[in-house]
C-alpha cells in the first residue's frame, strides 16, 4: 500500500506536469507553433502510463497554418492604418519604426497630424482607441514573428486633392469635398470622427468576414477579442456622431457631421464593396435592413413598426437578428482602395497591402 506522504508527492508531481501541459497550450498563441501542436502534444504525455488515444479530428498541417499567418497578416495591414490614423490624430505622431519591420516592401505615411479637440471626451476616447490600435499591432507582430509583414505605404491625408481622405470623401459625394476636392480629417473634432467611422466599421465587418478562414482555434480566440474591441470603438464612434448630429442648436456647422454626410459615406461604402442597392441619396431616411453597410441613423425600421416608434438611431448597424454583417478579405479592400474593380493598390494603400491576400474583388 501506498503510504500518505508517497501518494502526496505523486499527486504533486501530476499537477505539475497538468500545470506545465497548460502552459504549454497558453503558449500556443503563436502562429509558427500552429503546425507541430499535435505531435508536441504527444511528447508530453507523463511516461508513466501509455498515451491516450486522440479521438479523431483533423490535425493542423502546414497548408493551414500558412492559411492562419495570411489571414493574420491582413489584418495587420488594417491595423497599421487604423494605428497610424488614430495616433496620429491622438499624439501627433505615427506608429514607432520597431513597429513596423518586416517581410515586404516597407512603406512611409503621408498626412497625418494631431488634431486640436475642442471635446475634452472626444479627445480623450481617442487616446484610448490609439492606444487599444497600437496595442493590436504590437499584438498581431508578436504572435507572427519573423513572419509578419512590414507596414506597407499608407496615405492618410485629405489636405490634397491626391489624399485619401479626400478621393473617398468625392467619391461618396459630400458636397464640401466636391466645392473644394478635398476633405481634412484632422481639421476638426467632427471631421475626425467621420474619418474615423469610415476606416473602423470596416474593419468591424472585416474581423467577422475573415473568421471563417481561421483554422487555429487559439488564433480564432484572440482574432474575437480584437474584434469585440474594435467593435467597441465602433458603437462609441457612432453614439458620438449621433448624439453630435442631433443636438439643438448644432454644436459645429462642419458640414462633415450632418447626417447626410453620414449616409453618403455608408452608401458610398456599399458602392464600393458590390452591394449596390444603397444609393447616394439621403431624400429619405437610410432604410434599416435594407443594405449591408448602414448609415448611424436616424433610421427607420423595416417593415414600419408603430408610428410613433418607427425611428431609432442605429447605432449598430445590425441585421434583422441583430447580427453584424463580415466582408469577405477582397471587398474590405475595395474599400481601402477605394475601387469597386479588381485591383492591387490605391486609395489608403498606395502600393498595395503586403502578404498574400492583397486583391479586391470586381464589382463594377
Amino acid at each position: 500500500m501506498i503510504d500518505q506522504d508517497t501518494l502526496l508527492e505523486v499527486m504533486a508531481i501530476g499537477e505539475q506536469r497538468r500545470a506545465a501541459r497548460r502552459t504549454f497550450l497558453r503558449q500556443m498563441g503563436g502562429v509558427a507553433a500552429v503546425a507541430g501542436a499535435t505531435s508536441l502534444l504527444a511528447a508530453c504525455n507523463d511516461g508513466d502510463q501509455p498515451a491516450p488515444v486522440p479521438t479523431p479530428s483533423p490535425s493542423p498541417t502546414a497548408t493551414t497554418a500558412a492559411t492562419d499567418v495570411a489571414v493574420l497578416n491582413f489584418a495587420l495591414n488594417l491595423e497599421y492604418l487604423e494605428a497610424n490614423y488614430y495616433s496620429f490624430g491622438a499624439f501627433g505622431n505615427g506608429l514607432s519604426a520597431t513597429n513596423t519591420s518586416g517581410v515586404g516592401t516597407q512603406g512611409a505615411v503621408t498626412g497625418g497630424r494631431a488634431v486640436n479637440f475642442t471635446d475634452t471626451s472626444v479627445a480623450a476616447y481617442m487616446r484610448e482607441i490609439a492606444s487599444d490600435e497600437n496595442a493590436h499591432v504590437a499584438f498581431l507582430r508578436s504572435q507572427l514573428g519573423s513572419s509578419a509583414v512590414a507596414q506597407p505605404a499608407i496615405n492618410i491625408d485629405g489636405t490634397s486633392a491626391s489624399g485619401a481622405f479626400s478621393k473617398a470623401a468625392v467619391a461618396a459625394k459630400i458636397p464640401s469635398a466636391l466645392a473644394t476636392g478635398t476633405f481634412d480629417p484632422y481639421a476638426n473634432d467632427d471631421n475626425f470622427l467621420l474619418g474615423a467611422m469610415l476606416l473602423t466599421d470596416v474593419g468591424v465587418t472585416a474581423y467577422k468576414g475573415s473568421a471563417t478562414l481561421i483554422t487555429s482555434k487559439v488564433i480564432l480566440e484572440a482574432a474575437a477579442g480584437i474584434l469585440a474591441v474594435e467593435a467597441y470603438h465602433s458603437g462609441l464612434l457612432r453614439t458620438l456622431l449621433y448624439r453630435r448630429s442631433v443636438q439643438s442648436p448644432a454644436p459645429t456647422a462642419v458640414a462633415s457631421m450632418d447626417r447626410q454626410n453620414q449616409a453618403l459615406i455608408s452608401a458610398a461604402r456599399d458602392t464600393l464593396d458590390g452591394n449596390t442597392s444603397q444609393t447616394a441619396s439621403t431624400a429619405t431616411p437610410v432604410q434599416l435592413y435594407a443594405n449591408d453597410d448602414q448609415s448611424v441613423g436616424p433610421v427607420t425600421f423595416t417593415p414600419p413598426t408603430a408610428a410613433n416608434g418607427n425611428v431609432r438611431s442605429n447605432i449598430v448597424p445590425a441585421d434583422a437578428n441583430a447580427i453584424v454583417f463580415g466582408r469577405k478579405a477582397a471587398n474590405v479592400l475595395n474599400i481601402a482602395y477605394l475601387n469597386p474593380a479588381a485591383a492591387t493598390s490605391g486609395g489608403f494603400f498606395p502600393n498595395g497591402v503586403n502578404g498574400s491576400i492583397n486583391a479586391s474583388a470586381a464589382n463594377s
